[in-house]
């Protein structure tokens, strides 16, 4: 299924976590598809797309804690919101297990305070998306792989639990007690350019490879991880937004999963992205400082399959992670260049 650019025209969109990977490109998307865009975000960040492409210019910034009741009536009420993209989040695993209350607060209690403020003004809500992750199934284990939309959640980590619990009260919220139109998707590892968290792997890898230093591997290398790219993610945002918006006796309520369904271990991630430069000797010396125990705190092995967006939408990835690694290397140099 195509995505339907002409819905979005004078679409009135409130992105939460704006500031984000995911919020910047899908405010950059929107915005250019003519849609209306308010941003809450809760600092200006140095290390930003929103910011480094101006992408902030073209849309309606608001700045505050997601926890903030009153002034998310304030957005509701004044930008009349019809469609709401909750992203806000603290999505560092590493950070969580350091600070699993600050984790819990923004995660938590960002989403029911959200939720419960859309609830008491929902006039003209059509459409929320709640962004989770894989990571609340917790470990299956690999002869359960890839995950399911109907697994039990089993968290036991900071961050794991943190989305878990999300998910939970936004399905209250979609119940027939109070029939809030939510999809609530979760994704596997997203990458692509614009990606300035330099604590996820792949710019973290790319840039030590770009500056031709040795990586830093946090674990074994051993855990498995899928990888999908931010254009494929913004596509499936958008097409559930409208779908919701369109159809919510159908939707709400629904999972949706996107994974590409080809898990690699977090090593062989490494060792494909220092080849692609040729310095083989650089990626010997990332294995000779790697741990040879596994983190505590992390799952062993994570991928999903798209089986039930591509049954209700012929949705499948478009992208390639061999194949964007030329595109990633030259965004990330001209990133590297313009801010050296």
């Amino acid at each position: 299924m195509s995505v339907n650019k002409n819905f979005w025209k004078e679409k009135n969109v409130l992105i939460t976590g704006a500031a984000g990977f995911v919020g910047s490109n899908l405010s950059k998307n929107l915005s250019k598809n003519g849609a209306r865009v308010v941003g809450l975000i809760q600092s200006k960040k140095k290390e930003s797309l929103l910011f480094y492409e101006k992408i902030d210019e073209k849309i309606n910034l608001v700045f505050g804690d997601i926890t903030d009741r009153t002034l998310l009536k304030k957005i509701l009420i004044k930008y009349n919101i019809e469609i709401c993209f909750h992203l806000a989040a603290q999505v560092e695993v590493g950070f969580a297990r350091q600070d699993p209350f600050g984790t819990w607060e923004t995660n938590v209690r960002g989403t029911y305070s959200l939720l419960d403020t859309i609830r008491e003004n929902k006039k003209n809500i059509k459409s929320i998306i709640i962004a989770s992750s894989d990571k609340a199934y917790g470990e299956h284990g690999i002869k359960k792989m890839p995950y399911q939309e109907n697994y039990n959640l089993k968290p036991l980590f900071p961050y794991d639990t943190s989305k878990a619990c999300a998910d939970m009260i936004a399905k209250s919220y979609a119940s027939k007690l109070f029939n809030l139109p939510i999809v609530i998707s979760r994704f596997s590892n997203i990458y692509g350019p614009g990606q300035l968290n330099f604590t996820a792997l792949i710019p973290d890898a790319i840039t030590a490879c770009l500056k031709n230093k040795v990586l830093k591997m946090r674990g074994d290398g051993e855990s498995m991880r899928d990888f999908i790219h931010i254009d494929d993610i913004v596509d499936i945002y958008k097409i559930l937004s409208e779908k919701l918006y369109t159809s919510p006796a159908k939707y709400s309520g629904e999972i949706f999963n996107a994974g590409t369904n080809s898990p690699k271990k977090i090593k062989d991630v490494v060792k494909t992205i220092y080849l692609h430069k040729k310095k083989l000797q650089k990626y010997k010396a990332v294995v000779r400082g790697i741990k040879k125990n596994k983190s505590i705190g992390e799952i062993s092995i994570q991928f999903m399959d798209y089986k039930k967006l591509y049954k209700h939408f012929k949705w499948k990835p478009k992208k390639n992670f061999e194949k964007s690694l030329p595109s990633l290397f030259k965004w990330y140099a001209n990133y590297l260049k313009k801010t050296s």
